[in-house]
């Protein structure tokens, strides 16, 4: 060890908690952190956030311990699949990745490097692990939702609208994750004497038509499942939904900060919190095969009383009771 590294270690080694001391000891590990987001998304800033604090809590600080290698791809295909061969490229001891559309890649290039997820549809739909309980392969991590959830849109989208008789259901039905979240509000949907469409979401163009068209019908609304889709087309959803004045229900907070009226769904910057306690534990010697997948814990509630507004809608003080935020 050189003299001042020695130094360095004395003077700080007081201060830090055990399994940090033994960390120190220990060779230099490597982060890779692939996000499908830009660096400039506000999100995703404040989901790394909470994932660097979560690191830090259990001892691992970028560039002292660990040094974590970030690539946002910006919601491109081509960008992901180049940045995937740069991090694996670069022999991390451990991937972050959230969502499917940078797990597929992934799994396609290494089945051998340990790699942590999050906000992710349908794992074993997908075959990205053998079961929740015992993933058995090199993924683990956290899924975005349990499908029971969607049938919760279905009944806030009539406590806040009691009127609908028609609900579109923007979703993917190539994906399992499309397919599963469109059969749980199925199955609920007779009890809120609803008819139920589907639109499916690809071509922006396909979308527009589509909820052009539904919204010539009478009591009508939306609701948004969640999927990398309904990201990708979230501004259009969103002025589509204010166009033609459709009450409308997502899965991510993002939509209401963005315009949407109202959404229940996952604590996403939860989940990179707990995250960076799978790749502690990964870290120190435990397989990704033996980590189940967890579902979240936390839930939040946000309601844009604006566009409530604008829709001509008074949003019950039940819901307002619950929300967890609230935009005015």
């Amino acid at each position: 060890m050189r003299r001042r590294e020695f130094i360095t270690m004395i003077g700080g080694v007081a201060a830090l908690p055990l399994a940090a001391r033994a960390q120190d000891s220990e060779r230099m590990r490597r982060i890779g952190v692939l996000l499908p987001s830009t660096a400039d998304d506000a999100e995703y800033q404040a989901r790394m956030a909470a994932f660097l604090q979560g690191l830090q809590q259990l001892g691992w600080s970028d560039g002292r311990n660990v040094r974590i290698d970030t690539r946002w791809a910006a919601g491109d295909a081509n960008l992901i699949r180049k940045y995937v061969a740069e991090l694996i490229a670069l022999a991390p001891d451990v991937i972050l990745a959230p969502g499917n559309t940078t797990m597929g890649p992934l799994l396609q290039a290494t089945r051998t490097v340990p790699i942590v997820f999050t906000t992710l549809a349908d794992p074993v739909g997908a075959g990205f692990v053998d079961s929740l309980a015992r993933p058995g392969g090199n993924a683990t991590g956290f899924i975005a939702f349990e499908y029971g959830l969607s049938g919760k849109w279905l009944e806030l989208l009539k406590q806040i609208a009691p009127s609908l008789t028609l609900v579109a259901i923007l979703r993917d039905p190539t994906t399992a994750a499309g397919i599963g979240q469109f059969a749980a509000i199925q199955s609920v949907a007779p009890s809120f004497a609803v008819e139920l469409r589907p639109i499916e979401m690809r071509e922006a163009g396909e979308i527009e038509r589509a909820v052009t068209t539904f919204a010539r019908s009478s009591n009508g609304g939306l609701i948004v499942t969640a999927g990398s889709g309904s990201v990708i087309h979230r501004d259009l959803i969103i002025t589509l939904a204010a166009r033609h004045k459709l009450p409308a229900v997502y899965g991510d907070r993002r939509f209401v900060t963005g315009g949407g009226l109202i959404s229940y769904g996952p604590d996403r910057v939860d989940q990179y919190r707990q995250a960076a306690g799978y790749v502690d534990r990964i870290l120190k010697g435990e397989k990704p095969a033996d980590l189940p997948v967890q579902a979240p814990t936390k839930y939040e509630l946000a309601i844009n009383l604006k566009t409530a507004k604008a829709l001509g809608l008074t949003i019950p003080p039940s819901a307002l009771a619950r929300a967890n935020e609230i935009i005015e």
